[in-house]
């Protein structure tokens, strides 16, 4: 049952006995971290996965060993996705497209974190920019090609709770910069679209859905200092114990990926649409004070009207309406 799961599931217990033959999955980020163990898990398993990465020779070498655990027809093939470039996504969505095929599910796993102030292509700001407006554009792009009974689930993270999104200034033109709080937009971002994708794809049997896949040591950390890592972890730490919880323990890869796969293929899609969830269960929402680690949702993040307007505001800043 999916509610036996938790925070310590992995991706293979996770999908224990179910085969994904056949199903055709879309994976962003499969150049490192849990990007790679999802498309590995999804192959193990019998899904045909596309893999998306900026860096393309990166992501063959570490997904090198994912096709020797391919099984009842699994594959990996890998196609260049460069998230912080609106001309590099509308290429890779033109050549999906031209394709043709379909897609069971699309797992938007890519994105950076706590980069210094900065700009992409297009003159969004970094984080913003690549996690919400590059998936924004891919997604919608190619969001006929996602079956009927189909999935869109998002990578955000409990990151959001640093910020709701600022449609006002969403590129930080007035507003002082800080690396977290801009993660934590863009992570609000990536909940909200699938808010707003779920209430006008449903009709068609196609849902969405958002989860926190809990904290892994990747590459996702690169932007902070040497010392940054353990000096936010022993203020979590000092914050659970003032709540009277355990300490932070950090995911291995499988259990840090299990959520999306069980998001995408497991979970009954009720459950989970226009939801976010996390450890393998749908979250509540808590707007109370609570440690960035401890379970919960902003309610902000869920916000029908907010996934309307932000939707709005991401079509004005791409110059396409979906």
């Amino acid at each position: 049952m999916s509610d036996s799961f938790g925070a310590t599931s992995t991706t293979d217990e996770v999908l224990d006995g179910i085969n994904l033959s056949g199903k055709r999955v879309l994976v962003t980020g499969v150049s490192a971290g849990i990007g790679v163990e999802t498309a590995r898990a999804l192959v193990a398993h019998g899904a045909q996965v596309v893999g998306a990465a900026r860096d393309l020779a990166k992501a063959a070498r570490a997904t090198s060993e994912v096709g020797a655990q391919a099984a009842n027809g699994g594959s990996l093939e890998l196609v260049e996705l460069d998230l912080a470039s609106l001309a590099g996504v509308r290429a890779c969505a033109d050549a999906l497209v031209a394709d043709g095929r379909r897609f069971d599910a699309v797992i938007a796993n890519a994105g950076v974190m706590r980069t210094p102030f900065g700009h992409t292509a297009d003159g969004f700001e970094t984080q913003f920019g690549t996690n919400h407006l590059g998936h924004f554009v891919l997604v919608n792009r190619i969001a006929a090609l996602i079956a009927p009974g189909g999935r869109l689930v998002n990578v955000a993270s409990s990151g959001h709770r640093y910020s709701d999104v600022d449609i006002d200034d969403p590129n930080f033109a007035r507003t002082p910069y800080d690396p977290m709080v801009a993660y934590g937009r863009s992570k609000t971002a990536n909940i909200l679209f699938a808010v707003e994708f779920d209430r006008r794809h449903k009709a068609r049997g196609v849902r969405a859905t958002a989860l926190h896949p809990g904290g892994i040591r990747t590459e996702l950390s690169r932007h902070m200092a040497a010392d940054g890592v353990d000096n936010l972890i022993a203020q979590i730490n000092a914050q659970l114990a003032a709540n009277g919880e355990p300490p932070f323990q950090w995911k291995t890869a499988p259990q840090g990926a299990a959520t999306s796969v069980w998001a995408a293929f497991v979970a009954p899609a009720e459950t989970v649409a226009a939801r976010y969830s996390e450890n393998c269960q749908v979250s509540e929402i808590s707007d109370g004070l609570i440690s960035p680690v401890s379970p919960g949702v902003r309610s902000y993040a869920l916000d029908p009207a907010r996934a309307k307007a932000l939707w709005a505001k991401s079509e004005e800043m791409v110059g396409e309406r979906f």
